[in-house]
């Protein structure tokens, strides 16, 4: 995803797109796969339903290492959200005893 188009959505907006990419790519390469073993095919047709399960499972794969990369960033934009909270905590509680 553009950087430019990220910086308008939100991490976790941005993680469930991706997850529902991800999910309707399983699908269709499941019902490719399935077509590739349950029906007699022409050597053509054949070929062409592989060449498309090694797209979808390419396609898979590459949305699978952005969202470990969306969610490291959420997971670093969560810890640094605690760790503000604790310092405005702690300066709350230093001034008001």
């Amino acid at each position: 995803m553009t950087k430019k188009k990220r910086e308008n959505l939100g991490v976790a907006q941005e993680i469930d797109g991706l997850e529902e990419k991800l999910s309707r790519c399983r699908k269709d390469l499941e019902a490719v796969t399935s077509q590739l073993y349950r029906a007699e095919l022409s050597p053509e047709d054949r070929r062409s339903l592989e060449k498309e399960k090694h797209t979808l499972m390419n396609k898979a794969s590459k949305y699978e290492k952005e969202l470990k990369l969306l969610r490291h960033e959420n997971r670093k934009n969560t810890l640094l959200s605690v760790a503000i909270f604790t310092v405005f905590a702690l300066l709350y509680a230093y001034w008001t005893m």
